[in-house]
């Protein structure tokens, strides 16, 4: 008897902390999802439920002299260019949506989507009981891939 309590005792928190991390799973990668589906669908109001309104999404880019550049876009910005249209031109056939997760550490998860012709890396915070996107820092693919 003893025995079954100190395995009981032992394994509880991990079969708890297990169940956690399948929901958060699912959580995260239903946002990354509601964020790259939305954009080619068009969908502003599927991208929208996956951003936090203080999103901030930027690429490095070089100028003609050599020099960096930060490039930014808002949740908002997002949102409306996506409602215009977004990736609906992107044929279907290309639409990549591979979604892997890095790390999850209690509220705060760290995804990568592989699109279409970039790579999304995302950090998102479990907001109000949900997970929504706060940050990403995207790369354009080189055109020969």
């Amino acid at each position: 008897m003893v025995l079954r309590t100190v395995f009981l005792l032992a394994v509880l928190p991990f079969a708890l902390l297990r169940s956690q991390t399948t929901a958060d799973s699912s959580g995260i990668r239903q946002a990354a999802l509601d964020y790259i589906e939305g954009y080619y669908e068009g969908d502003g109001a599927r991208i929208e439920r996956a951003l936090h309104p203080e999103l901030a999404k930027r690429i490095v880019r070089t100028n003609d002299q050599g020099r960096s550049q930060l490039g930014q876009m808002s949740a908002m910005s997002l949102v409306l260019g996506t409602r215009a249209g977004g990736g609906k031109d992107i044929p279907v056939a290309e639409r990549r949506k591979d979604v892997t997760i890095f790390d999850i550490y209690q509220n705060a998860a760290s995804p990568k989507i592989e699109a279409s012709s970039w790579v999304d890396y995302l950090h998102l915070a479990k907001w109000n009981g949900r997970w929504l996107i706060v940050n990403v820092l995207w790369e354009l693919r080189p055109r020969s891939q």
